[in-house]
């Protein structure tokens, strides 16, 4: 196996969000652009949080109305990210120890992309099918 590097497989632009953003809107934007997860950042880009499916739905059960609650109510404020010149194998250790689907890619502190499990498994398997028109 190749072992790339977060920079050349990661999604980019990184969308995130700022910490006041409302949940509700956060998780149109899940449900708009399939997310299950976004960075939370200051307006400079630096990496503060992160919202994930799960935090919008402990947030409902909590009796919560996503329209009242912001980014920052709701992330975890505890982020492992990756820098840029990160290999595949070690986010793939991260993913698996941290239990996690994305890692933010950050360059001197700010968001520059994420890397999800979906991104790595895209570029570790050669597709064997074709569309033909």
């Amino acid at each position: 196996m190749e072992d790339k590097t977060a920079i050349e497989i990661m999604t980019r632009p990184a969308i995130s969000a700022k910490k006041n953003a409302s949940a509700r809107d956060i998780a149109l934007q899940f449900i708009s652009e399939q997310y299950s997860g976004m960075p939370v950042t200051e307006e400079d880009g630096t990496v503060i949080g992160i919202v994930t499916e799960l935090d919008i739905l402990r947030a409902v059960n909590e009796g919560h109305e996503l329209a009242r609650v912001t980014a920052g109510d709701i992330m975890t404020p505890e982020v492992a990210t990756v820098k840029p010149e990160t290999p595949i194998t070690e986010m793939i250790k991260m993913m698996e120890e941290f239990h996690i689907i994305r890692l933010p890619v950050c360059k001197d502190e700010k968001l520059i992309g994420v890397v999800s499990r979906g991104d790595i498994i895209r570029n570790l398997v050669e597709p064997e099918f074709m569309s033909n028109m």
